[in-house]
């Protein structure tokens, strides 16, 4: 299949790249690689896809990755709407996997139109054109923060998510509503991954993984938000490629209910972790203990995240595995590696 993923120079969306290229697909990379955090580690991803930054950099050119000729990337933001079009007709996509978005719970507040612009004109661009290019399969990220101030545990999408409490995650289920009109409308087939928190190597540098090991190694003192009472369903990223990349892969069936075309499906570890018990693992990893400041809770965040994903176990046979020990350990290894050597 030739694929379209969207956001490929982003965290997942490398790891779901490379995963889709070693099964054999033809895979198409986009991002506009915005400076929202350090572009060095963006073009660092791509090169290790075999993209060369001089290439890559250049907005609205089609450059053809050096170790894998499947593979080919172009920088354009989602908002174009002249250019982004044009890449459908000429590339002709199977399907597409939208992971590109302005990221980032807190920033939402001081940034708003960044999320807009990015998360919903960039969004229905891309509806408008699986519609007018006869995408098979939109698989798209949608986030556990569209459950909001829900208090019943765990999360699952039957539950209601009318009350976000932070505009990244309005914009999120702006997109599911969106994605719900597109599919009934123009009768193709749409899939919203409701991600938890997801950590790994290559990692993003605003997310807690990178900032408490960044942190705990340069002896700093690391934030530790609502003095530590907080749990969340952390995922490792080869946990979430498999699931993202099982949904692709599966041939779409001939669907006479519209019902069956909207698809909404938590991602995520199938458990709750508390976040000491997380600064825990990262201190054991490191061999050094954190100094810990205590913070209350931060506008726009929760208290606990849990995600049930009884229906992409029983849709796709999703198994998630790796224990936090474990991804703790891989994501420390990766930044000494990446950092310090």
């Amino acid at each position: 299949m030739k694929i379209l993923v969207t956001g490929a120079a982003g965290f997942i969306g490398f790891f779901v790249a490379k995963s889709l290229l070693e099964k054999g697909h033809t895979v198409v990379g986009l991002d506009n690689i915005n400076d929202y955090y350090d572009v060095n580690l963006k073009y660092d991803r791509l090169k290790e896809l075999g993209l060369n930054r001089s290439d890559a950099e250049v907005f609205n050119k089609i450059a053809i990755s050096s170790s894998n000729s499947k593979l080919s990337f172009i920088r354009l933001n989602l908002e174009d709407r002249v250019n982004l079009p044009r890449l459908f007709k000429t590339q002709e996509f199977d399907k597409v996997c939208n992971l590109a978005a302005q990221a980032g719970v807190r920033y939402s507040i001081e940034n708003p139109e960044a999320y807009v612009d990015s998360n919903v004109v960039g969004f229905l661009n891309i509806l408008e054109c699986c519609r007018n290019y006869k995408i098979k399969h939109l698989v798209y990220a949608s986030s556990s923060s569209v459950y909001g101030l829900n208090e019943k545990i765990p999360f699952e999408t039957s539950d209601n998510v009318d009350h976000p409490i932070s505009l990244y995650a309005a914009t999120k289920k702006s997109n599911e509503l969106m994605a719900h009109t597109y599919a009934h409308l123009y009768g193709f087939k749409t899939t919203g991954l409701r991600f938890f928190t997801v950590y790994g190597p290559w990692g993003r540098p605003d997310m807690a993984m990178f900032l408490f090991t960044d942190a705990i190694v340069n002896n700093k003192p690391i934030k530790v938000f609502n003095n530590g009472k907080l749990e969340r369903d952390f995922t490792y990223i080869d946990d979430i490629t498999e699931g993202v990349v099982r949904i692709i892969q599966k041939p779409i069936a001939e669907e006479t209910d519209k019902k069956n075309l909207f698809k909404i499906y938590n991602i995520g570890n199938s458990k709750s972790v508390k976040l000491m018990d997380f600064i825990t693992a990262i201190e054991e990893s490191l061999g050094t203990e954190a100094k810990k400041d205590m913070y209350p809770m931060q506008p726009g965040d929760v208290e606990k995240t849990w995600a049930n994903v009884d229906d992409l176990i029983a849709d796709y046979e999703y198994r998630p595995n790796t224990s936090i020990k474990s991804g703790v350990q891989r994501f420390v290894d990766w930044y000494k590696q990446y950092y310090i050597s």
